[in-house]
């Protein structure tokens, strides 16, 4: 009996997909996120008074470690070669907006790898404004855009 499922074997017992005989393409995936911020600490990041330091690049550099992290993270998600990495971060009324777009030549996608990206960023700035307000949250990280692999090109309507 083979399962429909790709990370189940036959016996039902998760695995890793097999990707070996699969050829390298191009593939990017975007994912975002958003992190609500009371309208004081709002303020300390556009005036750059948080007392932790540059939260916004802080962000920027942690959103790519958690790229370059992803596998360690996911027990079933491949290691694979990240060509490219871009986190945008930006100040908005409510908080701060987090993009993620990820980049490989590889056998498997990079959907998780934007999405831990966009995760890890918003981490990043709980972790820097905690101290002035512990009413902060990540809301909606999801999925934008992918491109490449078997699938093709899909992109989030609205």
């Amino acid at each position: 009996m083979t399962t429909p499922f790709t990370h189940l074997d036959d016996a039902g017992l998760v695995r890793m997909v097999d990707v070996t005989e699969k050829q390298p393409t191009v593939r990017s995936a975007t994912a975002r996120g958003f992190v609500t911020c009371p309208a004081h600490v709002v303020a300390a990041l556009r005036d750059d008074t948080v007392p932790k330091g540059d939260v916004l690049a802080l962000a920027r550099i942690a959103g790519i470690q958690g790229v370059k992290r992803c596998a360690e993270l996911l027990p079933l998600a491949h290691v694979i070669g990240v060509h490219g990495a871009v986190v945008d971060v930006a100040i908005e009324e409510r908080g701060v907006a987090i993009e993620a777009t990820v980049r490989t030549a590889d056998r498997t996608g990079v959907e998780m790898e934007a999405l831990t990206a966009v995760t890890v960023a918003a981490l990043a700035i709980i972790d820097m404004v905690k101290g002035l307000d512990k009413d902060v949250a990540i809301e909606r990280v999801e999925l934008v855009a992918k491109t490449g692999g078997r699938s093709g090109e899909w992109r989030r309507e609205g």
